[in-house]
């Protein structure tokens, strides 16, 4: 029996084996090498749909229940909460399995290979403000892998199994910035042995700074922090955050479509000096359009940080309906995140007792490192270490195949 390295990420997952001498990853859908970490349950055809065609079912306005950055709530309350879909109780767990066991199914399916021990990337921390969540998290995720049809699983911090691949020789710093935590790792690289001397973890990834992006450019369209009169008098309230905020997060969007929720924004409407932004809001809840404006925010996002000017593109939910996001005004909301990034790195040297004149790389890794922002940062954080790319999107996956064999 072979083990499968596995990155089960909180936006992208990947595979992999080591094939002859060198890290191979499994085509997990026809021609890429990660899969979107998406599920989509179909309601109509009673069926589980994975990745691409999971975003796609959801995009195209299949009747169902679409969930991404899953990862995200292991170690929370929402992990282990039963509720009914499809006829049956089944917690977030066991909906992480059953993607998990896709995986394998698919993995093995490609190699013809049977794989019942994993391999997996894990962040350094889960929650690094939690010990409890953290040791509850990796509890939650070991189960979805025994579920999933694996009968051991193994764990490896991400950064160090990105280390293992990166082949950057002397002492580099590795910063991956995935799409739910920020993960450290300083090593020291001599020919093809690697030493790892320390690791750290933040939670704060490329979620985060999507939901940042909501909140300042695309939900005051729906009427955050808009103005709703009092049932009696002329005073006025701002609108309360808190299903906003949900509606910015990944993980949070399934769970707003409610009917009491519903009615509630419907009285907005009714008091509100202005009603055009909560009529919007009451469409996307009515319709469940959340997550079109997560992926129109994540696509400004991506544009905004490889030219002047993007756009978060809301055509989706009313005709014409976007704003242009510059790249300036990207990176003054991301500015505080990126300089939590870069802290979190010099942390990382100050507890290993390593001098910052000693680096001579930072290795970046995961596709939230390459924000303008978050290179700003480290460059001023670490002004004399070489940056180095390196396969941002599969470099965990790669050095997992390399632990693993």
């Amino acid at each position: 029996m072979a083990r499968l390295g596995l990155d089960f990420g909180t936006s992208n997952t990947a595979a992999g084996v080591m094939a002859g001498n060198q890290p191979y990853v499994i085509p997990l859908e026809p021609g890429e090498q990660t899969l979107p970490t998406a599920v989509f349950i179909d309601f109509a055809d009673k069926k589980y749909v994975y990745g691409s065609a999971a975003a796609r079912a959801m995009r195209d306005g299949a009747e169902g229940r679409f969930m991404r950055a899953l990862k995200s709530i292991l170690g929370t309350p929402l992990a282990r909460e039963p509720r009914r879909i499809l006829n049956e109780r089944i917690t977030l767990i066991e909906v992480i399995a059953r993607f998990l066991s896709e995986i394998r199914e698919r993995a093995e399916t490609h190699t013809h290979m049977t794989f019942d021990t994993a391999l997996s990337g894990r962040p350094v921390r889960f929650h690094s403000a939690s010990d409890e969540r953290d040791a509850q998290a990796l509890a939650d995720l070991t189960e979805a892998y025994h579920l999933a049809g694996f009968k051991h699983v193994d764990f490896l911090p991400e950064p160090e199994a990105a280390a293992l691949a990166s082949g950057v020789q002397g002492r580099s710093l590795i910063v991956d910035i995935g799409g739910g935590t920020s993960d450290f790792t300083l090593c020291d690289r001599a020919g093809s042995d690697t030493q790892v001397i320390h690791s750290t973890g933040l939670r704060l990834g490329g979620t985060d700074f999507d939901k940042a992006l909501s909140l300042d450019f695309a939900m005051p369209l729906f009427g955050y922090g808009a103005e709703i009169g009092a049932e009696m008098g002329s005073s006025t309230h701002a609108a309360p955050k808190a299903l906003f905020h949900d509606l910015a997060s990944w993980e949070k969007i399934p769970f707003v479509y409610d009917a009491a929720q519903l009615r509630e924004v419907g009285r907005w409407i009714r008091l509100a000096p202005d009603p055009e932004p909560f009529e919007r809001l009451s469409d996307v809840l009515e319709s469940h359009l959340g997550h079109d404006i997560a992926y129109a925010v994540e696509a400004g996002k991506i544009a905004a940080n490889s030219a002047d000017m993007g756009r978060i593109d809301l055509r989706e939910i009313e005709k014409g309906l976007g704003l242009d996001l510059s790249q300036q005004a990207m990176n003054a909301t991301l500015t505080d995140f990126a300089n939590q990034i870069a802290a979190q790195a010099m942390e990382t040297l100050r507890e290993a007792d390593v001098a910052p004149a000693t680096v001579d790389s930072v290795v970046f890794v995961g596709g939230s490192s390459l924000l303008g922002a978050v290179r700003s940062a480290m460059a001023t954080a670490l002004p004399d270490a070489q940056p180095v790319d390196t396969e941002v999107f599969t470099a965990v996956v790669h050095g997992l195949a390399i632990a693993a064999e």
